[in-house]
């Protein structure tokens, strides 16, 4: 074990913790634990979107993804890009109604049946959002301390987060979201074309892989490449994590102006990623991490960065930068569904009464009771990026065509959004207990496709059969 990595990751530690602490004393109410006290001015907001959004599906899954098919995997972050472009428009919009959840959105536009369905579906997608962070987390404490197995790695790991995001909320998440984008922004770019030149070059690099490495779709199919970019553009589109962190903003204008920052970083964060990924694979062909390739990010850092003190200091800020954007998202992912119960059926049903000193116990306890339930997840995954698509699958089909419609289309009902929302999520949560029925043609496929596809046809079927909203209901939505 190289002493200069857990270093580095000790201070990384200590800093994330000193920066929720010192939020800490700022938590009184519940909206400055859920969103808050909608204080995030653009800058802050910039890193926490990016920081939430750039997490294990992109350092293990779109890693994996690289390794196997090189920039290829592309497709998979083109989906978040082609998302944000829409994302511009909706930003403002989502501030100026200022709920704490997607469910109360929902409830707002449609009714509580549709409510309580989104907080179905937000709990099993962030459950297993959660789940893989708590892996891509123990893999690289594996890497680090070779004494400590993976799956321990995934029980510390699971344990640091529960606590850091239990301690003050959002105000705590966002904070320690701008220290950890600023650390992997800087470090992932620096990284890149010390590794290509590693490696020997682009034209070493081109010469390591196969040339499907460095076309558009590579060795994949399109309609692969359509169930890479759909479940991710459409995640995007509905991620209430995002909306929480709009409803978070100081002004409609620091919300538009986050998601230009936030687009600028997305494109070329991921791409950076996918690059590294990429130039690590050219590197290491074979031995371990060809039996791991989710690992090939920490792999890489850990063993390419070796000539020099000065490679090994980058190679030590690499490897704690991905550690730290998993943390990241995985403190984003397991905070979002902790307010739906605590939000969504603890206060707007169970204690509507409920002061401020009880929903804040409360929505503590909800998040190391879902920690735990990730955790358990965790220990059953064989593949990360199998597992992002399964999660971004089930909101995609299950609550991004709802949430569009609420902004978007003014005929959509009640009766077709509860279909739309219970249509989606059980194609998607049943598909793979369907698959061994279906005709070849069929079972092959990914469950975006399918799931996305009955979910709008309930929507607008349905939609079209029912009474049309009122304009009282639309109104918030103008």
């Amino acid at each position: 074990m190289n002493p200069l990595y857990a270093i580095v990751l000790g201070l990384i530690v200590v800093t994330l913790l000193g920066v929720s602490l010192a939020r800490l004393g700022k938590v009184k109410t519940k909206a400055d634990y859920l969103v808050a006290g909608r204080s995030l001015p653009a800058f802050v907001l910039v890193f926490t979107l990016l920081s939430s959004w750039i997490g294990s599906g992109s350092l293990l899954g779109g890693a994996e993804n690289a390794y196997k098919h090189g920039f290829a995997a592309l497709w998979q972050a083109a989906g978040g890009w082609a998302g944000l472009l829409l994302i511009y428009f909706i930003a403002p919009r989502a501030r100026k109604f200022a709920q704490f959840t997607i469910p109360d959105m929902l409830e707002s536009r449609y009714n509580q049946t549709a409510r309580l369905l989104s907080v179905i579906a937000v709990l099993f997608t962030y459950t297993a959002i959660t789940s893989y962070q708590f892996i891509g987390g123990g893999d690289i404490i594996h890497l680090i301390f070779p004494s400590i197995s993976s799956t321990n790695g995934a029980y510390i790991l699971a344990g640091f987060v529960i606590v850091f995001t239990a301690i003050a909320g959002m105000g705590s998440v966002a904070y320690m979201d701008v220290v950890i984008g600023m650390l992997a922004t800087v470090t992932l770019i620096v990284a890149l074309p010390v590794l290509i030149h590693l490696a020997g070059g682009w034209s070493g690099v081109h010469a390591a892989l196969p040339a499907t490495h460095f076309q558009l779709f590579g060795d994949i199919h399109p309609i692969n490449a359509a169930e890479l970019f759909l479940p991710t553009c459409l995640l995007m589109l509905g991620n209430q994590s995002m909306y929480q962190k709009f409803f978070s903003a100081k002004t409609e204008r620091d919300a538009t102006l986050a998601v230009g920052g936030w687009m600028f970083g997305t494109v070329v964060l991921e791409t950076v990623i996918v690059g590294v990924a990429v130039a690590g694979s050219a590197l290491f062909r074979t031995g371990e991490v060809s039996e791991h390739p989710r690992e090939i990010l920490a792999y890489t850092a850990t063993h390419a960065f070796n000539g020099s003190p000065v490679l090994s200091v980058l190679g030590a800020l690499l490897v704690g930068s991905i550690f730290a954007k998993v943390v990241s998202t995985a403190n984003n992912y397991l905070f979002s569904p902790a307010t739906n119960i605590v939000n969504d059926l603890f206060v707007r049903y169970m204690r509507p009464e409920a002061g401020n000193k009880e929903i804040l116990a409360v929505s503590r306890f909800m998040v190391v009771l879902l920690g735990l339930w990730a955790l358990l997840q965790a220990l059953h995954i064989k593949s990360v990026l199998a597992m992002s698509l399964y999660a971004y699958t089930i909101y995609a089909a299950g609550l991004t065509p709802v949430v569009l419609a609420a902004f978007f289309w003014k005929r959509a009902t009640s009766a077709g959004a509860v279909a739309s929302i219970a249509a989606g999520t059980a194609v998607t949560v049943g598909w793979q207990y369907l698959t061994p029925h279906l005709p070849q043609v069929l079972a092959q496929r990914d469950a975006i496709l399918p799931a996305m596809l009955l979910s709008v046809l309930s929507l607008l079927i349905v939609s079209l059969m029912t009474t049309a909203p009122s304009e009282e209901k639309l109104r918030p939505f103008a």
